[in-house]
């Protein structure tokens, strides 16, 4: 037998020891042999020898000596190994132990089907028309987990990560599950639009072409038109934090700096054809604890009355109100319910609330979702491309074609409305409302952004919808 190397020997040590297991000599000989045997596949084999290992009774003492005796764990790994699927992960990712346990959530079934539809139109992951030669680098048919049993070789698996056991995740699909992460591609609009044959999935209703074609014309027109974002408007009353002196100074300056914002685009030549508001509308959540409602619907009343004090904006502009993860509203569930008529009827008294958006399809969204994502994270991204979170964020959404890819656990959805939050075919802007710094990103030809925090550091967006281009601000000044 020959002697295993250093490098060998320190990582099963370490591998053995986080386990629970200390190694002696012969048992590390018969398990660099064992690895010895998949040389493609070591890790994956060597935590399938770790969970045989894990069913042998163990001391009294916690900590467990494994001598070359084990030859049932590491027959019973042998064997088993040679059924399994063996998937590479990226340098920085980790294997995550998994078995043929059958599908136990079929919440997975709807993204799971509207993903594979587009992942069987790629090039990279379709069956060839013709019987080919390929390599694995032209071609990465999908194969189902169920199929795997009884293969070997490497196998292209499509799924969702889900949580069967504690500190267990597995990769599912319809029909088992295995260990492998990966994004499914992401596909051109264009592309998805020609295979939906004049289907509405954004939910505006279906355009006809003559009329794409007059509202396109007006959009290109329109050089000066603009849409003002702003997120985390605070409209609450400063007397209600009367003990907290920072708290009132935010919200005081949230509605002073919010005036001075009215005011400056109330005197332009071309005032913006729409102001997105988004929450949170309140500086304290709005849960079971608040008792403010009648205070916030005054309050309300008093925005309606400052837009309708600019009579060019009152005329000209029209306003959109998104509500935030902590205002008021039936449930917390995705997505969220409009705000409540008994809080705003005192403001549609003041203002219109009609909207119109050109030939442009653009997602809001206020969820503070980047500190959410990065929180559920599984596996660091990886910094080859870049380290900034949002860009992450960014990808990470759009090639998942969902708003809010989290588990049910951490962000409960209404499942006869999780139409609403999915990004297919890929919409031209979205709009993430967040408390992180403000950021810009264009990806795969679509316009991100993230406006910033109107409460807390001034900064609000403005969009260009003829030409997609993107003004910030910070401090009341336009970069």
């Amino acid at each position: 037998m020959a002697t295993p190397s250093a490098a060998t020997r320190k990582k099963l040590q370490r591998k053995f020891r986080l386990r629970g297991f200390t190694l002696k000599v012969d048992a590390l000989e018969e398990a660099a042999a064992f690895l010895a045997r998949f040389p493609d596949a070591e890790d994956d084999a060597l935590d399938l020898l770790l969970d045989e290992l894990d069913k042998e009774p163990r001391g009294g003492g916690g900590r467990c000596g494994v001598s070359g005796g084990h030859q049932r764990a590491l027959g019973a790994a042998g064997g088993g190994f040679v059924r399994r699927a063996t998937v590479p992960l990226r340098s920085n990712q980790e294997s995550i132990p998994a078995d043929y346990s059958s599908m136990e959530k079929l919440e997975i079934k709807q993204p799971y089907t509207g993903i594979g539809i587009r992942l069987a139109r790629d090039k990279y992951f379709s069956k060839p028309a013709f019987d080919t030669v390929m390599t694995e680098d032209d071609n990465c048919e999908i194969t189902s987990i169920q199929s795997l049993i009884g293969c070997t070789g490497r196998r292209w698996i499509m799924g969702v990560i889900s949580q069967l056991e504690e500190r267990q995740f597995y990769l599912e699909d319809l029909t088992g599950a295995v260990n492998t992460c990966g994004f499914p591609p992401l596909e051109d609009r264009e592309a998805s639009l020609s295979m939906l044959m004049g289907l509405d999935f954004f939910g505006g209703g279906v355009i006809a072409a003559e009329e794409t074609v007059r509202l396109s014309t007006l959009e290109k027109k329109a050089m000066n038109d603009m849409f003002v974002i702003l997120s985390d408007v605070w409209l609450d009353s400063s007397e209600l934090f009367s003990r907290d002196v920072q708290m009132c100074y935010l919200v005081e300056k949230t509605m002073e700096k919010l005036g001075v914002v009215l005011d400056g685009y109330d005197s332009v030549e071309a005032v913006p054809s729409l102001f997105v508001l988004m929450g949170n509308f309140c500086s304290r959540p709005c849960n079971l604890a608040f008792n403010s409602f009648e205070e916030l619907r005054l309050q309300f009343g008093k925005l309606g009355e400052m837009i309708a004090a600019r009579s060019r904006l009152k005329e000209h502009s029209r306003f959109l109100f998104i509500p935030g993860p902590e205002d008021a509203g039936p449930s917390k569930a995705l997505p969220r319910c409009t705000l409540p008529k008994y809080l705003t009827e005192e403001l549609q008294k003041h203002i219109p609330n009609a909207i119109f958006f050109y030939t442009q399809e653009i997602v809001f969204f206020q969820q503070d979702l980047l500190y959410r994502m990065r929180r559920s994270c599984l596996i660091p991204p990886t910094t080859e491309e870049t380290s900034d979170p949002f860009e992450h964020l960014v990808a990470t959404i759009t090639h998942q074609s969902h708003l809010c890819p989290l588990p049910l656990t951490v962000q409960p959805i209404i499942w006869n409305y999780d139409h609403c939050l999915r990004l297919y075919p890929t919409p031209h802007t979205i709009v993430l409302g967040d408390k992180s710094e403000q950021k810009a990103f264009k990806y795969a030809g679509i316009t991100c952004f993230n406006p910033g925090s109107f409460a807390n550091d001034s900064s609000f967006a403005a969009y260009r919808p003829c030409t997609k281009e993107l003004e910030v601000s910070i401090g009341n000044g336009v970069v």
